[in-house]
């Protein structure tokens, strides 16, 4: 009972933990505006012509990830839940994956079902219970993960980088003292993590580190699994935008959305090299860098509410330009339908 007041604690006063209604809700109206003007609760799926339901929800990764120039993407596979081990097996043998891998669900979950898988033992147990079709990767041993918000007004030659989010994993480093479980009590993020990480790790939570050894017990940048995001913003510049502007503009239909990326260095960022986009997000993409501790609740609505000006501008620019549809009211409620059931789903299958 008191640590889990202590993380309700934690949550209430740090507004980057809050339900997404609640961060979302007041400012809700200026969306609403913009659906006014539009003349369309969903005119968001004119945004990226490309991507199923413009990337707004319940889009399938595996059909995303095929429009990323294979250059600069993990390979991937995907699979219906059930599928026979034995098949599973023949596929990653016959494309050569090799182990790390990370298995995900094919429609995102706010990070849930996302695994490291180190060995087949581990990939057979992994997937006998999941719930929903998912894709097996490769894992990128990169060491940085960042986010780039990338936007293109349509009949705009170039596009630009609009915001970036650093994204720290979750890792402790021990004293030959505390065991893993204390060092994780000591930090309020991790406090958060504490239940997830008692049933991943077992016993090995009580393990007892040497002096200096760093361990990473989340390599994922997911909000949700207690990575830090920090903004860094700051670091967008010309060479960078030229970079991605190359490879934005070979991916067809694509307007409006962040890019989940894992990095060497950022001298080769921004060179274009040594970098793999993992996830690319469309029109449900949010401007994670406000989820930097530094940025108050008011900066966030800011950059909320700029980020739906361009979304709007970007959608009505593509229905002018291109003859892109809006999504009639009955599809559009329809796949907030399903989208609340398969989260549903998520949430009972990976608890």
């Amino acid at each position: 009972m008191r640590n889990y007041l202590k993380r309700f604690y934690i949550k209430l006063r740090s507004w980057e933990y809050w339900p997404t209604a609640l961060v979302y809700g007041p400012v809700f109206p200026v969306y609403l505006w913009y659906c006014l003007r539009a003349r369309s609760f969903f005119f968001t799926a004119a945004s990226n012509p490309g991507i199923q339901h413009a990337g707004l929800m319940m889009e399938s990764k595996f059909s995303i990830d095929s429009l990323v120039p294979a250059a600069f993407r993990p390979a991937s596979l995907l699979f219906e839940p059930g599928t026979c081990f034995s098949r599973i097996g023949a596929e990653l043998e016959k494309k050569e994956f090799r182990y790390p891998l990370v298995v995900k669900p094919d429609i995102g979950g706010k990070g849930m079902g996302v695994i490291k898988i180190n060995s087949a033992g581990e990939l057979q147990s992994v997937i006998s219970n999941y719930p929903v079709p998912f894709l097996v990767q490769p894992f990128i041993d990169l060491p940085n993960e960042t986010g780039l918000f990338w936007i293109r007004i349509p009949g705009e030659k170039e596009g630009r980088i609009t915001g970036i989010v650093r994204k720290e994993f979750l890792r402790v480093t021990g004293d030959s003292k505390q065991s893993i479980r204390s060092l994780l009590l000591s930090n309020d993020r991790f406090r958060l993590q504490l239940p997830a990480l008692e049933k991943q790790l077992g016993p090995a939570i009580n393990q007892v580190l040497p002096a200096g050894k760093t361990e990473l017990l989340v390599p994922y940048g997911n909000h949700a699994r207690g990575a830090l995001f920090l903004d860094d913003s700051h670091l967008i510049s010309p060479a960078l935008n030229a970079a991605f502007n190359r490879i934005c503009n070979q991916i067809p239909g694509f307007y409006f959305g962040r890019l989940d990326i894992r990095y060497r260095s950022w001298e080769e960022l921004e060179a274009g090299k040594a970098f793999s986009i993992i996830e690319l997000n469309g029109a449900g993409s949010e401007p994670t860098h406000i989820y930097d501790p530094r940025h108050s609740l008011l900066f966030a609505w800011k950059e909320i509410t700029r980020y739906w000006k361009l979304l709007w501008l970007v959608s009505m620019k593509n229905k002018k330009l291109q003859k892109a549809e809006w999504m009639s009211f009955r599809a559009g409620m329809q796949m907030l339908k399903s989208y609340f059931t398969y989260m549903k789903a998520c949430r009972k299958g990976f608890s």
